[in-house]
């Protein structure tokens, strides 16, 4: 019973770490069982598929690792802009304008003196910008820090993932392939 409980939650974890939306390669246990599916006909057609397989994930790869560099990029423009209204959120209420620098263009910095405000403009991309008050403004912004996290979070996983279901199937074209040398060393040693 112990060792059943142990198999279960061996499987249970095997689960918990797949991927959605990136099928899971089957490591061929028995390849002459394999190979006598009539779906396998001969080891040439299994190899043109396991390597059609073996370039979507790589393929796949590659989207996710655009992806990771994309939300790595994207992290510290979100952390450095919360900073700036959480500083904004802390002075609030206090009359003195607040003494920043802020970029113009590659390393050239304007100093300027900004009054009191209860407000901000974020700047959302695709040439929009909106205005909120400085606490809808921070939620914001917590909210896709978070969402970016655990988004660079899911992407680590998939790749993770991902590589796994590549060497699996790199595995796989190396047994069909020896299969298949010995197989035409064994018609040739019998001929």
């Amino acid at each position: 019973m112990h060792s059943t409980m142990a198999t279960n939650n061996a499987e249970q974890q095997v689960k918990s770490v797949k991927s959605p939306g990136i099928p899971e390669a089957v490591f061929l246990e028995d390849v002459d069982k394999f190979m006598k599916e009539p779906a396998n006909g001969s080891a040439e057609a299994v190899l043109r598929r396991l390597d059609e397989q073996h370039q979507k994930y790589k393929f796949m790869e590659m989207n996710l690792m655009h992806k990771k560099r994309r939300l790595k990029s994207q992290l510290p423009d979100i952390k450095s802009t919360l900073d700036i209204v959480n500083h904004m959120q802390s002075k609030q209420g206090s009359e003195e304008p607040l003494q920043t620098q802020f970029l113009l263009s590659d390393q050239v910095y304007a100093k300027a003196s900004i009054p009191p405000t209860k407000r901000v403009c974020l700047w959302l991309g695709a040439n929009v910008m909106l205005e909120y008050t400085v606490d809808d403004a921070k939620a914001l912004l917590e909210k896709n820090l978070n969402a970016a996290t655990n988004s660079l979070q899911q992407v680590e996983t998939d790749l993770d993932f991902i590589r796994d279901q590549y060497t699996t199937t790199e595995v796989n074209m190396a047994r069909v392939y020896n299969y298949d040398v010995k197989r035409r060393q064994a018609g040739t040693s019998s001929s």
